[in-house]
C-alpha cells in the first residue's frame, strides 16, 4: 500500500507536469522563433514597398521635377527643360518665365503641348527635395526626414502622394507623355505599408 506522503509526492510531480505541458502549450505560438519569423516577413513587406515606391519616384513623371539643380527635365529621356527654365528660390520660376506662364491647371490638347495639373511647381530651392542620382537608402532617408521633405509628417506624406493633384498628374500626364508605370492604387498601398512600418529604410 502506497503511503500518503508517497502519494502527495506523486500528486506534486503530476501537477508540476501538467503545469509545464499547459506552460510550452501556451508559449509556443509566441516562441522566439514564430517572432523572428513574423519580424522577418513585416521587414520584407517593408523592403517591397519601399522599392515599389522608390520606382515611381524614378520614373521620368517624378524625376524631371526633382532634379539635383533646380532645372527641371522634359520628356522620357532628361533632357533638360527648353527656354533656360529655373525653378528659382519659390520653385515656381523666374521672372517672366513663370511655371504658371505655360503650365495650368491641366493638359492643353495636342502631343507634346505643355502638360498641366493645379499648382505646377518644382521643390523650393532651400529643400530642393533631390529625386535624380539618389540610391534607394538615399532617397528613402530623405523622404521621412521633415527637414528634408517639405516639413511632413508619414501621414502627409501619404495624402500627399494618394490625392494631391499634381502627383496623380503622373497617371494622366497627357499626349505624348508615358504615364507612371505602377498602378497608382499600387503606389498608395506601398506607402501605407511603408508609413505604418515607421518609414524603415533598406539597409
Amino acid at each position: 500500500m502506497i503511503s500518503r506522503s508517497v502519494r502527495f509526492s506523486l500528486f506534486l510531480a503530476l501537477a508540476a507536469g501538467a503545469s509545464l505541458g499547459l506552460a510550452v502549450q501556451c508559449s509556443s505560438p509566441d516562441g522566439p522563433s514564430e517572432s523572428a519569423s513574423r519580424a522577418s516577413v513585416a521587414d520584407a513587406e517593408t523592403v517591397r514597398a519601399w522599392d515599389t515606391i522608390y520606382g515611381v519616384l524614378q520614373h521620368p513623371r517624378c524625376l524631371n521635377c526633382h532634379p539635383v539643380d533646380d532645372v527641371p527635365f522634359q520628356g522620357d529621356h532628361k533632357v533638360k527643360h527648353a527656354q533656360n527654365v529655373h525653378g528659382g528660390p519659390d520653385g515656381k520660376g523666374l521672372f517672366a518665365m513663370q511655371c504658371a506662364t505655360c503650365h495650368g491647371t491641366e493638359n492643353r490638347p495636342g502631343p507634346f503641348m505643355p502638360p498641366g495639373a493645379p499648382n505646377w511647381h518644382l521643390p523650393k530651392r532651400d529643400m530642393p527635395l533631390v529625386f535624380e542620382g539618389m540610391s534607394r537608402d538615399e532617397l528613402c532617408r530623405q523622404m521621412r526626414d521633415p527637414a528634408q521633405n517639405g516639413g511632413k509628417t508619414p501621414e502627409q506624406l501619404f495624402e500627399h502622394m494618394a490625392h494631391d493633384p499634381l502627383v496623380l498628374w503622373g497617371w494622366a500626364p497627357g499626349d505624348g507623355r508615358k504615364p507612371v508605370s505602377t498602378p497608382h492604387a499600387e503606389l498608395v498601398a506601398a506607402v501605407r505599408t511603408w508609413v505604418d512600418s515607421g518609414c524603415d529604410c533598406p539597409e
